[in-house]
Order: C-alpha cells, then sequence, then structure tokens
C-alpha cells in the first residue's frame, strides 16, 4: 500500500503542472486584461494613467507572452501558416503597428489605435533596436513622432519589486542605478507640440542613448532561450507557485492566499454541514429502497428525489428566499442572506452558533436537496448487488436477525460505489457552492470566486482552481485507500 500511495503522489505532479498550465492558458486567453485600460481620451493626464498601467504590467509580468517568449528568437518575423501567430518581431511589423497607433486628428482614440499601443508597450525593451532603426531611418514625420513616443516608455527599466516582501542590499543597490537610468530616459520623452527642430534634437538624442547601451540586444544563444522559456507569465507564476506564493489580487493588492483563508471557515462550514447531512438522509433511503425494491414507498421515493434533483438551485433558493425569508412575501421565518446578522457580536457563544444555524437553513436546504437522488441511488445500486449474494444467504441461513444481516454484511460492501463520490465531494467543502453563496450572500470562496470572475482578478481564479484541483486528486487516492479498508480484497500491491 506505502508503495502504491507513493507511486500514485508521483503521478499527482505532473498531472497537477498540466492542470495548472490548461487553467492559466484559459484564463491569459480569457478577453480583457486586469488593471483598466491602457489608453484614455485627454493626453496630459493620460500620459502618466498609462505609465502607471504600464508599471502595473510590469510588476505583475502581464506584458510578457503566455507560454512561449518568442519576441527575442529572430530578428525578422515569421507567421505561422493558418494560426495567426507570428514569431519574432521585425521593423516592419513595429511600423505596421505605430501607424495603427497614430492617432489623425480623433477626438477619441480608436479600438484598433488602443490595441496597437497597448501591443507596443506589450513588446517592452525587446522592440527597442526597430524603434531605433525607424527613428533613424524613417523618411515618415508621423512615424518617426510616434516611434519615438514609444521609445521613451518602452525604453525604461521596471524596478525590481517584490510585493509584500523587503528587498536585499544587492536588489536595493540595482535599483538605484535603475532608476539612475531612468531619470536619463526621461530627458528623452516625447511632446506632441515639439517643432520638427525639437524632434530632430530628440532623435539625436534617443539614438545617442540607444547606441550607448546597444549591446543588451546582443543575446548569445543560452541566452536567447532562457528568455524564450523563463520569461513569460507562466514560468513567473509557476516560480511563485513552488513556494506556494499564489500572487497578488489585482483588485485590491493582497496577497490571495491569506484571502482565501479569511473566506475559507464560511465555506467549510456550509459544504461539511450539507455533505454529513446528505448523507445522513440519502443513505438510509437507498438501504431501504434496496431491501424493499419496487415497493409503493420506494418509488414514490424515486419519483420524489429526482423531481428534487431535476430543480436548478438557482430555482430553489429564489423560492425559498420568496416564500420563507424575511425579504419574501409570505412566512419571514429565515434572514434573507448573510452567515450571520449584523448584532451577532452582542450575543454570547451559544446564541451566536443558533443565529449562524438560522441564517443556514435555507442555504443547506438548497445544497442538499441535489445530492439526495445520486447519493441513494448509488447507496441502493451497491447494495443489490450484494444483498443476494452467497456470505449473505449464509448469514441468513445461520439465523441472524434481517437487522443484523443488512448492516453488518451486507452494508459494508454495498456502499462502496458511494466512496467513488469522495473524489468529487472534498474539493466542494474548499470551493463551496457558487450559486448558493451568491444568492444568500454568503462570504465564502464561492462568493469569491464569482467576484473573482467578474472583476478578472486571474491570480484568485487561478488559486482556487488549483486548490480544488489539489483536493480533487487528493480525494480519489483516499477513495482508493478505503475500497482496501472497507474491503479486504482489494488490494494495490
Amino acid at each position: 500500500m506505502k508503495q502504491y500511495i507513493f507511486k500514485r503522489v508521483l503521478v499527482m505532479i505532473p498531472t497537477l503542472f498540466l492542470i495548472t498550465l490548461v487553467v492559466f492558458v484559459i484564463l491569459q486567453l480569457a478577453p480583457g486584461k486586469p488593471g483598466g485600460p491602457a489608453v484614455v481620451d485627454s493626453e496630459s493626464a493620460n500620459q502618466t494613467q498609462q505609465a502607471g498601467f504600464m508599471i502595473f504590467k510590469q510588476q505583475f509580468h502581464l506584458d510578457k507572452p503566455v507560454i512561449l517568449n518568442l519576441r527575442f528568437f529572430m530578428e525578422n518575423s515569421i507567421s505561422i501558416p493558418f494560426t495567426g501567430f507570428r514569431i519574432g518581431i521585425s521593423p516592419q511589423d513595429v511600423e505596421e503597428l505605430l501607424d495603427k497607433a497614430i492617432n489623425t486628428g480623433r477626438k477619441h482614440p480608436t479600438k484598433e489605435m488602443v490595441w496597437a499601443i497597448e501591443a507596443l508597450e506589450d513588446y517592452g525593451n525587446s522592440i527597442i533596436p526597430q524603434l531605433a532603426r525607424l527613428i533613424q531611418y524613417s523618411d515618415n514625420p508621423k512615424t518617426v513622432r510616434e516611434a519615438l513616443s514609444i521609445f521613451s516608455r518602452n525604453a525604461r527599466l521596471p524596478l525590481i519589486h517584490v510585493y509584500g516582501k523587503q528587498l536585499s542590499e544587492d536588489q536595493r543597490l540595482e535599483n538605484r542605478e535603475i532608476e539612475a537610468e531612468n531619470r536619463r530616459i526621461a530627458l528623452l520623452v516625447y511632446q506632441a507640440s515639439m517643432t520638427d527642430q525639437e524632434v530632430q534634437e530628440l532623435r539625436d538624442k534617443v539614438l545617442a542613448y540607444y547606441h550607448s547601451v546597444s549591446e543588451r540586444w546582443d543575446y548569445s544563444f543560452l541566452n536567447q532561450m532562457r528568455q524564450v522559456l523563463f520569461e513569460t507569465r507562466f514560468a513567473y507564476y509557476m516560480k511563485n507557485l513552488i513556494t506556494l506564493d499564489f500572487g497578488i489580487s489585482h483588485v485590491d493588492k493582497r496577497p490571495v492566499l491569506p484571502k482565501i483563508m479569511d473566506r475559507l471557515g464560511y465555506s467549510v462550514v456550509l459544504s461539511t454541514l450539507s455533505i454529513f447531512l446528505a448523507y445522513l438522509i440519502a443513505i438510509p433511503i437507498g438501504i431501504y429502497s434496496a431491501v424493499r425494491p419496487k415497493s409503493l414507498l420506494d418509488q414514490g421515493l424515486t419519483v420524489t428525489l429526482f423531481m428534487l434533483y431535476s430543480l436548478p438551485t438557482f430555482f430553489v433558493g429564489t423560492l425559498l428566499l420568496f416564500y420563507f425569508s424575511e425579504g419574501g412575501e409570505y412566512f419571514k421565518w429565515f434572514p434573507t442572506g448573510g452567515y450571520q446578522s449584523i448584532t451577532a457580536y452582542n450575543l454570547t457563544t451559544l446564541e451566536r452558533l443558533f443565529d449562524i444555524a438560522w441564517h443556514l437553513v435555507l442555504p443547506l436546504i438548497c445544497l442538499t436537496y441535489v445530492s439526495l437522488a445520486s447519493i441513494s441511488r448509488y447507496a441502493r445500486a451497491g447494495l443489490m448487488d450484494v444483498i443476494h449474494a452467497d456470505y449473505v444467504k449464509t448469514a441468513r441461513a445461520k439465523g441472524l436477525h434481517e437487522f443484523v444481516v443488512i448492516f453488518k454484511h451486507a452494508v459494508r460492501n454495498g456502499l462502496i460505489p458511494i466512496l467513488t463520490l469522495l473524489g468529487t465531494i472534498l474539493p466542494t467543502v474548499v470551493s463551496g457552492s457558487v450559486i448558493i453563496e451568491v444568492i444568500f450572500n454568503i462570504p465564502g470562496i464561492g462568493l469569491e470566486s464569482y467576484n473573482a470572475v467578474k472583476l478578472r482578478d486571474y491570480n484568485m481564479v487561478m488559486a482556487i482552481q488549483l486548490i480544488s484541483a489539489v483536493l480533487t486528486l487528493i480525494g480519489l487516492l483516499i477513495s482508493d485507500i478505503l475500497y482496501c479498508i472497507v474491503d479486504p480484497r482489494i488490494s494495490y500491491e
């Protein structure tokens, strides 16, 4: 058994890596970006806002490619057939983006212009050589002006920033050197009001600066491969994930893991109580249905449970609020939502527990009724498979009471199929129910997941999905171990 568990744990590592990769790519390909728009309408206020947004992207690595960084790999870009993707970035590609980024007398920027400017900014330092060539050799004054504008933003070096942690002395020294160079770059900022003579002077200064640092873009093959594999969003995320650092919330800039732990208790209480009630009610129903199959009560229970199973939880939750909550129209018995009353801090411990239980009645009904049909059917099917087995007949032949025959000899083996449900039940203890927590305004992980998706808080969504994936893998392993405990005939040796 120990060898089997060890092998399963080893298999979990690549499985979890693939799950992380798939979820990460799906989230990164979702429309929109966190942090707000990169381009706004007015020019003066908006250079500051654009610079702030660019720093935000750099700190959270949103300006880097998702999986592979091929910006540094080739001098000229190559289009991959039938995909729309390109490898590398050429001066011609940069010039096309600059043409789209130029605002030709429009009062408000177009979507195409916003996309082009964001694309140019996301390329960062990698297109500095191409911008320098356009500034030096282009005959189009508009292209030169736009290249100068993008150059000053992209040439700026990002400071070393470890959110919520102290920098080392070496890192602080490097930051001081970066700040000194950024002050030099700040003198190269392009202004739309510049005359042709001022633009020419700025061109000379920009080219002089570029030639003084041009060796930075003379990448060796090993350095190119390092850029390709490790200068990506996924690489930075995995680097943090290895140390159990799920990143920073893009909404309130708090670490993700403490935010999840703050909400975890609500979902754990709600989900654990729901699972306990579901098994407490469904297993006796399944046992009775197996012992008295096709009886009138068995048929009535089957029809009722599957009718409940067919009702969506958001519909039942809305009905319960309408008929039985204080904000409803009829029986104002239960609170409308929340986990406890606003004045709960004035209550005694016993009164507070009762207040929480009273708030959870309606959510528990919604979470529990859906599971009754599936668990009771699993229990019924598993018990009917063994109820006519030889060892059960032998127990009856010994003269044992029917209660002892069923509960001592049949139930233990008959409930093995229910153990397979643990692989899916364990993650719900953490993730909770999104719909129920939103309807009843319970501040658990489900409600936090909904808000994270709505606000594009990718790190929070990613963390919740990964924790659920880990619990699913652990749940499947626990199911296999319980098979051996319940049925000694099962062995993994």
